[in-house]
């Protein structure tokens, strides 16, 4: 009985030991995500304003033309898949990850290409014999632009050399602290929908101004609409990329932050659970030690 109670109280100090830990853990995933959230809204009006002018470029000027605004048959895709480097995030990337193998799951292996962000998401895929293209791991939790600048380089010119017909951003989009929703979205070539917002990561969310509507403004181009449109196309592509990342982030501080507190709140329920088998083992042991002393007592006064 000893023996059971010592185990008892071994695994009761164990448990509070972690429950300590994922509190701390909640904790400093909360303050991340706040900062996140606000690193991700900052990032969006460059990409806005980009794609105001694009959308001017190609409203205004009449035949400008430019391969990512043009759309092709679709040989080859390219998908850029966004996880964490760490676990500890509930089915942050077990979910993401399920989705993507979902869509390419009747494609063969020689008609895609993966360009995975986060170390989670390159072992599972490169475990899997998934065709990765490219990498880039180990970012830390606010990614600057120049942390994957290169990569975005890289990918964008995928679509531009022709090595892909289309890029699909594979990303968590961050819907509240509690829902991260897995969410694919064609990056290139921009479709005119893309170009107004409802199919890329940019300008989600209520609008200042309450939704209404401006006026759009009027730009002069030097040296020539194609000019520009054709600096900004891929700073456009790459800022999208980078947009996706910061939501991205936001959503695995979000879903750490839940399931360290739900790892916290099921470590309460077992201390609870094993506190009140202690007391009983407790009990039980006074009890026979009660019974042992008794009967010891009567022995002797049957023999006298």
């Amino acid at each position: 009985m000893a023996k059971g109670l010592r185990e008892l109280r071994a695994r009761i100090r164990s448990i509070k030991n972690t429950q300590q830990i994922t509190k701390a853990m909640k904790l400093v995933s909360a303050s991340k995500l706040r900062r996140a959230q606000e690193r991700a809204a900052a990032s969006r009006p460059y990409a806005e304003k980009m794609q105001e002018i694009i959308r001017s470029i190609a409203r205004g000027a009449a035949g400008v033309r430019h391969p990512m605004l043009e759309g092709r048959e679709i040989r080859r895709r390219g998908y850029v898949v966004i996880t964490s480097d760490r676990g500890l995030a509930g089915g942050y990337n077990a979910n993401l990850l399920r989705a993507f193998h979902r869509e390419v799951a009747a494609l063969d292996r020689d008609a895609y290409v993966v360009v995975a962000i986060g170390r989670k998401g390159r072992d599972y895929l490169v475990k899997r014999g998934f065709p990765v293209r490219d990498e880039i791991t180990g970012l830390s939790d606010f990614p600057e632009y120049p942390d994957i600048q290169a990569l975005a380089e890289r990918t964008v010119r995928l679509f531009a050399d022709g090595e892909v017909d289309a890029l699909i951003l594979v990303y968590n989009e961050f819907i509240s602290p509690l829902v991260q929703r897995p969410k694919l979205v064609r990056l290139l070539p921009l479709t005119q929908e893309a170009l107004h917002g409802s199919a890329s990561p940019v300008g989600e969310g209520a609008r200042p101004d309450g939704g209404r509507a401006e006026a759009p403004a009027l730009y002069e181009f030097e040296p020539s609409p194609e000019g520009v449109l054709a600096a900004l196309l891929p700073r456009y592509a790459e800022a999208l990329i980078f947009n996706a990342l910061l939501e991205a982030k936001a959503g695995e501080h979000a879903a750490r932050m839940t399931a360290m507190g739900a790892a916290t709140d099921a470590a309460a329920e077992m201390i609870e659970s094993y506190t009140l088998e202690l007391n009983r083992a407790r009990q039980a042991a006074i009890t026979q030690e009660i019974a042992e002393i008794v009967g010891g007592a009567n022995a002797l006064a049957a023999s006298r």
